[in-house]
């Protein structure tokens, strides 16, 4: 199994940058905007955008939950193993909000049809928008896509995307790993 470099953590820093500007540009103080991290990879991501805008943006009490999608995936109980659920933690209402979703990697755009039907639990979202860090542009099984992307990737062949964040894995890198 060989691996290619695709980001770097100095290139993830400058992507995180460039994205949380462009949230600003569209939602500017966040008081009708929420970012929702979706389990598990995507809360990683989320806490970062949260803390940079909070910290490097000035932007201040910026709402953020994490959402499991576990039971509203399509391919739950098709596996040889049951699927482990992940938390949700969504403490305010999103009715009327403007809903960001953050996941690491859109692949099939199955995991995001998922947070669709599994956020309507909170609410009808004034609108709902996609950021992810890497977009697999030639993999979707559905019509989605991002509304914010760090980086496309097009990966073949059972290629897999795999990102690293320091907090869980002990660096900042997102990698092409060939199988």
């Amino acid at each position: 199994m060989s691996q290619k470099v695709l980001l770097n953590a100095t290139e993830i820093n400058i992507a995180l940058n460039r994205l949380a500007c462009q949230l600003i540009e569209k939602h500017d103080d966040f008081s009708k905007t929420v970012l929702i991290g979706i389990q598990p990879r995507g809360v990683f991501l989320a806490e970062r955008l949260k803390t940079l805008l909070e910290t490097e943006y000035k932007i201040k009490n910026i709402k953020l939950g994490y959402l499991d999608i576990t039971f509203f995936r399509d391919d739950f109980r098709r596996g040889e193993k049951p699927l482990e659920a992940n938390k949700t933690k969504i403490d305010f209402i999103v009715e009327d909000k403007n809903v960001v979703f953050v996941d690491d990697v859109l692949f099939t755009g199955r995991s995001i049809r998922s947070a669709l039907t599994a956020v309507q639990s909170f609410g009808r979202p004034l609108e709902i928008e996609l950021l992810t860090l890497i977009d697999r542009r030639f993999s979707r099984h559905l019509p989605i896509q991002p509304d914010y992307r760090g980086r496309q990737v097009d990966a073949i062949n059972g290629e897999k995307v795999k990102v690293c964040w320091k907090e869980n894995d002990g660096e900042d890198a997102v990698y092409l790993v060939a199988r």
